[in-house]
C-alpha cells in the first residue's frame, strides 16, 4: 500500500474535518486495508454531482487498497432522515425504495470500480431484528443526548413536532457501522451528529471506533444554496451531455474552484497551476472548458464532452455572448416567476408587453434554447443565461 503520508494528503483533501483529529493517521498506520462506510438513502431515482463528492472520496480509498462499502439505506429510508430538516420528512414507500436503489448502483460505477465495491443494503440486519433488539438499541442513547443535535433542539424549542422515529434515524445508523465493523465513516457536515453516534455505539459493542471524516456540501448552480433536486440547483449525472456542459458553465468563476476541489480527479498541484494561469491571463471561461471536458466524459465518454464543448461554442461564442455578463439573483412569486416578468425585472425588456413581443419574434433564449411559450414560468431555485435580441444576455439566479 502507498505511504501512509501520500495516503492522507489526498485521503484528506477537501474535507471538512477528520475526528478525532489524528485518528485517520493512526488508521492508516495499521497497514491493513480499512473498511470504509458511506452510506445514501435512496430518497430519488438519480444522483446529482453533489452526491458524488462523497463517492469521489470513496474512489480516493479504493485506490489506495482499502474496502469501500456504498450502502444503500433502505431501512433508513423508510424513517426519512431528518437531518438539517425543520420539519419531519415523509418516510419513502418499499416500492419507491427498491426502485430508487436499483438506480443508484447503475450509477455509482461511473466514478468506483465495480469489483471493488461493496454494496450493502441496512435492511439486511434491521429488517431481521425484532422489536426488543430494537427498543434495546434505543436504550444507548439519551433524548438528551438526541436534543444535543442543532435541528432537533431548534424544532424543541421553537415548538415544532419532532416525531419518535426521527430520534432512531441516528441510532439505526450509527449501528450500521457497528454491523459494517467500519473504520470509517464518509458523510456530509450535515451529517456529523449521526456519524458521531455510529462512534460510540461501536465503543458500546467493543469495537475500535470508527474514524469520521466529514465532508463540505457543495453549492449548487446559484453558489448559496447546497445542490438540491428539490431546489432546481443541481447538475445530474444523468443528465444529457449538452445540459451537463451547458450549467458546469453556467457557474460563476469562484465557485468553478470549489468545483475543481471537490469534483476533478486532478491534483491539488494541476489545479493550483490552473488557477495561477487564470490570475495570470486565462480566460477564466477555459478553465471552466476544463471542468466541463472531466466531468462529461466521467458520465458519458470522451467524445460526449468534445461535441457538448463544440456544441456550447457553437451556441454561445459564435452567438457573441458577452465575456462579462451580468449576474442577477430575482426574487420568485411563489415559488414561481412568468418570463415576460421575470425579463422586465432584469432589465432585458423595458415591459411585459415588450417581453411578449421579442417571445412571438423568436429573440428570446434560455441557454440557447428559444423560448416559445409566452406562458412559461420559471421556477425558484433555476439559474440560466438568458438572452433578448442578439446582444442582451444576463446569468439570473431565481430565489
Amino acid at each position: 500500500m502507498t505511504d501512509t503520508k501520500d495516503q492522507l494528503q489526498e485521503l484528506v483533501r477537501g474535507s471538512d474535518e477528520v475526528l478525532p483529529e489524528n485518528g485517520l493517521e493512526a488508521k492508516l498506520k495499521q497497514g491493513r486495508p480499512l473498511v470504509v462506510k458511506a452510506g445514501f438513502d435512496p430518497t430519488a431515482p438519480d444522483l446529482h454531482i453533489g452526491h458524488t463528492v462523497l463517492i469521489n472520496k470513496m474512489r480516493q480509498f479504493q485506490e489506495f487498497g482499502h474496502e469501500v462499502v456504498f450502502l444503500i439505506g433502505d431501512f433508513t429510508g423508510m424513517i426519512g432522515d431528518p437531518s438539517g430538516k425543520n420539519t419531519t420528512r415523509p418516510p419513502l414507500s418499499p416500492e419507491e425504495i427498491k426502485a430508487n436503489a436499483e438506480t443508484y448502483e447503475a450509477q455509482i460505477y461511473k466514478i468506483l470500480d465495480e469489483e471493488a465495491t461493496r454494496i450493502e443494503f441496512n435492511s439486511r440486519w434491521m429488517g431481521a431484528m425484532d422489536a426488543a433488539g430494537l427498543i434495546k438499541l434505543a436504550s444507548h442513547h439519551t433524548v438528551a443526548r438526541m436534543l444535543e443535535r442543532d435541528d432537533f433542539n431548534k424544532r424543541y424549542t421553537g415548538g415544532q413536532p419532532i416525531s419518535v422515529h426521527e430520534f432512531l434515524y441516528p441510532i439505526v445508523q450509527g449501528y450500521d457501522s457497528v454491523a459494517l465493523k467500519a473504520d470509517v465513516e464518509l458523510g456530509g457536515t450535515d451529517q456529523k451528529f449521526n456519524l458521531l453516534v455510529g462512534r460510540q455505539l461501536q465503543q458500546d459493542f467493543g469495537q475500535e471506533p470508527q474514524i469520521v471524516l466529514t465532508m463540505p456540501l457543495l453549492e449548487g448552480l446559484d453558489g448559496v444554496q447546497k445542490m438540491s433536486k428539490s431546489m432546481g440547483n443541481y447538475i445530474g449525472i444523468t443528465d444529457a451531455p449538452g445540459e451537463m456542459f451547458g450549467k458546469l458553465m453556467s457557474v460563476s468563476d469562484d465557485l468553478m474552484w470549489r468545483y475543481f476541489e471537490l469534483l476533478s480527479f486532478r491534483t491539488l498541484d494541476d489545479i493550483a497551476g490552473l488557477r495561477r494561469r487564470v490570475e495570470e491571463g486565462l480566460n477564466p471561461r477555459d478553465a471552466k472548458f476544463e471542468l466541463g471536458l472531466e466531468l462529461v466524459a466521467r458520465f458519458h465518454d470522451d467524445n460526449a464532452a468534445t461535441a457538448a464543448k463544440e456544441e456550447f461554442i457553437s451556441r454561445f461564442q459564435q452567438g457573441a455572448m458577452p465575456e462579462d455578463m451580468p449576474e442577477l439573483s430575482l426574487a420568485s412569486k411563489n415559488g414561481r416567476l412568468g418570463i415576460a416578468h421575470l425579463l422586465k425585472e432584469a432589465g432585458l425588456v423595458s415591459s411585459t408587453s415588450e417581453a411578449f413581443r421579442m417571445i412571438k419574434q423568436g429573440a428570446v433564449r434560455i441557454d440557447g434554447v428559444k423560448v416559445e411559450d409566452r406562458a412559461l414560468e420559471i421556477d425558484a431555485g433555476s439559474i440560466g443565461i438568458y438572452q433578448v435580441g442578439k446582444r442582451k444576455f444576463s446569468r439570473i439566479s431565481l430565489t
